[in-house]
């Protein structure tokens, strides 16, 4: 195809797919007839200069599921349908269903871990009161803020209490600390010890995974110094717990993890139900890292962050 008709077909596709434009319109701006219009588009399909996909969200999600635990050794995946790849969409879908597995899992006497943030408040939301008995809920990770910035951690375990008809146990300190000394001595608290353990002893875990971003919620309540962001920023493709670690599912800083108050996330191993709720764009990544680190057994994500953690090798 000369280059001056290569120019306009794309020139047409841009204006029309792009731009909004009709073929009236588009007819007017390129000087051409409105049949030249036509077949302009349609040449930006034949040669591939435009690609239509028709994504399905009513697709096979229980066949996704399936090829997830196959390929991350998952006791269970679950996949909800989305009609749009974004996170406040995606995140009231994976509260739902988080919510509903817990319905189905949850009994007596178990020991439920949580942590906070938007996602977790998600879920608490959605949660169904059920007649269990002598059930612990227990907050995985300490929740106090420098900063202003609301993390839902006291909404998500008055639910999660409200729920199980239990009194929920929080983490009354920060997630991280300066010092390794300060955390030394928080943990040397017969109290905070006993808080500590519990989340240990927890059967289930409820988690996401956190952002490698300036505006995700970690890094707006003024944890971090300088360096520690420039290390996150290089190795780090999430967080569960606060605690960073790589592509490959290993800690990044030894240094900031050894100032962390919470759940360790080989604990996380061991769970009977380790829950990992968590999609949508920024988290690819991540969750590709805590599951090649074995730290879920259950993943609950949407059917486009699944198809990417398929077709994800490395």
């Amino acid at each position: 195809m000369e280059q001056e008709k290569l120019g306009k077909v794309i020139e047409a596709a841009k204006l029309y797919y792009l731009l909004d434009h009709n073929q009236n319109e588009i007819a007017k701006i390129l000087g051409v007839s409105r049949p030249t219009v036509s077949r302009l588009l349609q040449l930006a399909k034949e040669k591939g200069i435009v690609q239509i996909n028709i994504i399905d969200p009513t697709e096979d999600v229980e066949n996704l599921a399936a090829k997830l635990e196959n390929k991350f050794n998952l006791k269970r995946a679950i996949v909800t349908p989305i009609p749009q790849f974004e996170n406040h969409i995606i995140k009231n879908y994976l509260g739902e269903k988080a919510a509903l597995f817990l319905d189905e899992i949850v009994k007596d006497q178990d020991i439920i871990g949580v942590t906070w943030g938007t996602t977790l408040y998600h879920i608490a939301v959605e949660l169904k009161q059920k007649f269990v008995k002598d059930v612990k809920v227990v907050q995985l990770k300490g929740g106090v803020s420098h900063a202003e910035t609301n993390n839902y951690a006291s909404e998500i375990l008055y639910l999660f209490g409200k729920a199980y008809n239990t009194t929920p146990l929080n983490l009354p300190l920060p997630a991280i600390v300066d010092h390794v000394v300060v955390k030394q001595a928080m943990e040397a608290d017969r109290h905070i010890n006993k808080i500590l353990e519990l989340g240990k002893m927890a059967n289930i875990a409820l988690f996401t995974i956190g952002s490698i971003k300036k505006d995700s919620l970690l890094f707006q309540m003024g944890y971090f110094t300088d360096s520690d962001q420039k290390v996150l920023n290089e190795k780090a493709v999430g967080d569960i717990c606060s605690r960073f670690f790589d592509k490959n599912g290993e800690i990044c800083d030894d240094g900031l993890n050894g100032r962390t108050l919470g759940v360790k996330l080989e604990d996380l191993r061991k769970k009977e139900y380790s829950i990992l709720v968590a999609g949508g764009p920024n988290k690819i990544d991540g969750i590709y890292g805590a599951l090649k680190g074995q730290y879920a057994n259950v993943l609950i994500t949407d059917q486009f962050t699944a198809k990417y953690l398929l077709d994800k090798n490395s």
